[in-house]
């Protein structure tokens, strides 16, 4: 046990070390939110996946693969697709914005209103899902190493709020990239063949595991479509994937490289609803199946790999965590708090750090006090996909729509999913259908019923100074 801390300690402070030094490139609120538009394909893929594979894809997909078998892959698969098809589909618009938010794209489409309306839904989406993630790290603690779970929430989030408050998205990128390169080594090619091993392998689950196991429908097709519109379309359209969107240095990066990411992160799911399944052989009494892989970790690793293993683990609930936390940082000081008070690119960045340290503890003590790990994940997914997926898919596909239509499909869809929530329960799968109907509906009649807003309005009414923003990236436009 001793060796596992050590570890753990080694890897926390080579996340601090490259924190700090992710300080240095740091000088301007482009630097601080989307790492100077400069990463090139190794970089942003690495860091892509990062983000995508992390408490809810991770946690989530162990515990369905416990539960159902590998169709619990379904869940990482809606991940990895999304981000597929937003880098292949979206990949280069994306690239062209130069925004920061997307809030700022839907501003520019549809007026201001819709920056304040979508920034808030967008706050919420990305605090749960920083919530769920550390809620994971604090499992993580206690389960594997037996440090209770307050203070697991408190020492791994903590580390992971510093590291993004001194360095911003540079932090996060090259942090991603040592994370990522221990979740490749740690579960697949470390913990995937020591848990087949412990089972005799696919053959000795087929033997002890019932058919439904290995039935890629067995968890429903009603599952998998919820999943569809939840997860998917939420990839399509959340700030914490759309920020990684704007820091590569070319379109061409942001497409190919991106696509890349949607790979990798299909084969992760595969790997991880795989180990899933076993654990159900290995610990068929799981109580809490919210830490199967937590639990998996201790009961198959031996000393010295589990280290490695508790790390890798951690490593993808720290990059989510930190990612959503920026996220939520960045559409507060963008879209939020600059429109009022304007500031220079040396102020910026030192509210950005403030408002990201803030940010930070208030996921910590969320974490603290939630429980359920997929109902948050639900919550956040049913709010932002419910919310704004119409409105944000218009603004890049449909000439046609009009402010009107995007507030009323945004405010009317929000309310749709929260009242069907409370009705059906945070886990039913009607919510999100309802929600999205009512949404498109309103969207497209009261678009039809509504001109067009002038260009020239539009366009006046972001300029920068407007915006509250007189930094060197604002004066370039």
């Amino acid at each position: 046990m001793i060796i596992n801390y050590a570890t753990i300690v080694l890897y926390f402070l080579v996340i601090l070390g490259v924190g700090f030094l992710a300080m240095r490139r740091t000088r301007n609120t482009e630097d601080f939110a989307v790492a100077g538009r400069r990463l090139g394909p190794v970089l942003y893929s690495g860091t892509l996946a990062a983000v995508v594979l992390g408490g809810g894809a991770t946690m989530g997909s162990a515990r369905l693969g416990y539960e159902y078998g590998i169709s619990g892959f379904w869940l990482v698969f809606m991940f990895g697709f999304g981000v597929l098809v937003l880098s292949l589909v979206f990949g280069r618009k994306l690239a062209n914005l130069r925004v920061f938010t997307v809030s700022e794209m839907l501003a520019n489409r549809y007026g201001v209103a819709s920056r304040y309306i979508s920034a808030c839904i967008m706050i919420v989406y990305d605090l749960m899902i920083a919530v769920t993630a550390t809620i994971g790290i604090g499992s993580v603690f206690d389960v594997v190493l037996g440090v209770p779970k307050f203070w697991g929430i408190l020492i791994g989030g903590g580390i992971m709020v510093i590291y993004a408050t001194v360095g911003g998205m540079w932090a996060l990128t090259l942090t991603d990239i040592l994370q990522f390169g221990v979740m490749i080594v740690g579960f697949l090619l470390v913990m995937l063949p020591l848990t087949l091993a412990k089972v005799d392998g696919v053959a000795g689950l087929v033997e002890r595991l019932p058919a439904s196991y290995f039935d890629p429908m067995a968890i429903g097709g009603g599952t998998i479509v919820t999943f569809l519109f939840i997860y998917f379309f939420g990839i399509l359209i959340g700030q914490d994937v759309w920020q990684r969107a704007f820091t590569a240095r070319s379109p061409r990066v942001t497409v190919w490289a991106g696509a890349a990411a949607g790979i990798i992160c299909i084969v992760f799911g595969c790997a991880i609803a795989l180990m899933g399944a076993a654990a159900k052989v290995i610990l068929p009494n799981l109580t809490n199946t919210d830490n199967t892989l937590p639990a998996l970790i201790s009961e198959i690793m031996p000393v010295g790999l589990a280290g490695l293993a508790i790390a890798a683990i951690l490593s993808a609930l720290m990059s989510t965590a930190s990612a959503c936390i920026l996220a939520v940082s960045t559409i507060s000081t963008r879209d939020i708090l600059s429109t009022r008070y304007g500031h220079t690119a040396k102020d910026g960045m030192a509210h950005g750090r403030l408002v990201t340290f803030v940010t930070g503890i208030v996921v910590i003590g969320l974490a603290v006090v939630v429980g359920d790990v997929l109902a948050a994940l639900t919550i956040a997914y049913n709010l932002l996909v419910g919310g704004l997926f119409v409105p944000i898919v218009g603004a890049m596909l449909w000439k046609q729509a009009t402010k009107w239509g995007a507030l009323a499909g945004m405010v009317l869809g929000s309310l749709t999913v929260i009242a069907f929530m409370i009705r059906d329960g945070l886990l039913a799968n009607e919510p999100i259908y309802y929600s999205l109907t009512v949404s498109v509906v309103v969207f497209v009649i009261v678009s039809l019923l509504t001109r067009n807003p002038d260009p020239t309005e539009v366009s006046e009414s972001l300029s920068a100074d407007s915006l509250g923003y007189r930094d060197e990236y604002a004066e370039k436009g």
